[in-house]
């Protein structure tokens, strides 16, 4: 009987319960179902208010705008332009770079050359005969590489205003020899005008291959030279560029050096150099084409002269360039120049004017002329990876000499180098290359080659300012 009464009592519990879940159930969806009206209804009276907040505001923007007086007018643009201008824009800054690099050169020398140029190649600066700078071989250390630059950028209502200034301590003219003080560049310019010392547009900077030896190719442009310059055309895809530029050249006496007579004849330049350039960039690389034309003219000064040794040359030449990007990691550098007369733009040629004989007019028995020069870069750069990098190639500088020169003049010059360079960061570059220069002489029959091995740490390092 008791468990009977027990299993009674426990449906009659499981009943009650089934029936408390029942009616908790439907107690939530009644209150479920409220709510959900009640939101609804929320929805429906935004939705109106809305669009009659919608209906005020198109009234106002169709309504005239209610007169007043013109002196509050003016007042009131007054006032919101100078505290609330209608459009913000984004005000261009100024900017400031500086830069620059602390470099050593180390190696050794396995002929000899112009200890003055102990540093570099030029086939210029071998010896012009056997032993003149013997003994050979020597060891070298240099830090004359060494760099520092100063970049400025600043926005103007006629464009960009950029400058650069850029010196280092490698000394030439009566320098020459020296670690010391030299300009590279000093140069700005505003929009499409440009004034001061920098690269010549007859030359293209990017044909200098990725090497460590200071001098470079023979056979390229190179000069930096003070110049105006207007720049027409500037762009990713094509540049163009006319300057006037300070004139010089060079000139040698040949076998009549030591004669009195021409000890009263010195140069005049009354007019600039003309250059110009011509460039079109593409993702493959680029080409140039580039020319110069200039006058150079002597006088003799001399008093009551027993015969005519002034005169003048007109010199002229086209250079013409390009990169090629043969692979992602091949680059090819080339240059082909000739001309009359632009020795002084080469990177490593001697005079520009010549002396040649005119003994059928005794009253000018030696006439100045041009000399024509021909210079050739072939260079290919490659990078191994991201740390490793080498460079190798060939240039060449002849020159037509004159008959009066000297039979050891300069005539040929030859260059080339092949080297490793290591970047174990970005900033840093420590490497290994070797040189190779021959000099060939006028027509004594002499010529004479050198090589050197050398190696340079070199630490780069830049800073940027906005303002």
């Amino acid at each position: 009987m008791k468990s009977n009464s027990y299993i009674h009592s426990i449906r009659t519990v499981c009943a009650i319960l089934v029936a408390i879940f029942f009616l908790v159930t439907w107690a939530q969806g009644q209150s479920q179902d409220q709510d959900l009206q009640q939101m609804k209804a929320k929805l429906q009276q935004l939705e109106q208010e809305m669009q009659e907040l919608k209906a005020q505001i198109n009234n106002v923007q169709q309504a005239p705008a209610p007169a007043a007086p013109k002196t509050t007018v003016i007042v009131r643009a007054t006032e919101e332009a100078q505290e609330t201008p209608a459009a913000p824009r984004e005000e261009k800054k100024s900017s400031i770079d500086l830069y620059g690099h602390v470099m050593m050169d180390s190696g050794y020398e396995f002929g000899q050359s112009d200890p003055n140029w102990f540093d570099v190649m030029r086939p210029t600066k071998l010896a012009s005969f056997k032993g003149q700078f013997a003994p050979d071989g020597k060891a070298y250390f240099s830090v004359r590489q060494t760099r520092f630059g100063v970049k400025t950028s600043t926005p103007t209502s006629l464009g960009n205003l950029n400058t650069i200034f850029e010196f280092e301590l490698f000394g030439t003219g009566v320098d020459q020899g020296q670690t010391t003080f030299r300009l590279r560049h000093a140069y700005g310019e505003l929009g499409h005008f440009g004034a001061g010392q920098t690269w010549s547009p007859f030359m293209d900077i990017d044909v200098f291959p990725n090497s460590v030896e200071y001098w470079g190719p023979n056979g390229m442009v190179f000069f930096r030279n003070v110049q105006a310059r207007w720049a027409p055309i500037q762009n990713d895809r094509l540049r163009l560029i006319f300057a006037a530029e300070r004139p010089g050249a060079s000139a040698d006496g040949g076998i009549y050096a030591d004669r009195v007579e021409l000890q009263g004849v010195k140069p005049k330049f009354d007019m600039p150099d003309f250059s110009w350039q011509v460039r079109v960039m593409r993702p493959w690389g680029h080409v140039q084409v580039a020319g110069i034309f200039r006058k150079i003219s002597w006088v003799n000064t001399a008093p009551n002269p027993p015969v005519d040794l002034g005169g003048d040359a007109l010199g002229w030449g086209i250079n013409v360039t390009s990169n090629i990007n043969f692979t992602k990691k091949d680059v090819g550098r080339f240059a082909v120049v000739y001309g009359d007369g632009v020795e002084n733009y080469m990177n490593d040629a001697p005079i520009d004017v010549g002396v040649k004989n005119n003994l059928s007019n005794p009253n000018k028995p030696i006439v100045g002329v041009p000399l024509p020069v021909l210079g050739v870069v072939t260079f290919l750069d490659h990078n191994w990876n991201s740390h490793f990098s080498s460079s190798i190639g060939y240039s060449l500088v002849n020159i037509s000499n004159s008959n009066a020169e000297t039979a050891s003049d300069y005539h040929q010059g030859h260059y080339a180098l092949t080297n490793l360079l290591y970047h174990p960061v970005p900033s840093v570059m420590v490497g290994g290359e070797f040189i190779y220069g021959r000099r060939v002489n006028f027509s004594d029959g002499f010529n004479v080659n050198d090589s050197r091995l050398q190696f340079s740490f070199k630490y780069d390092w830049k800073k940027g300012f906005t303002f």
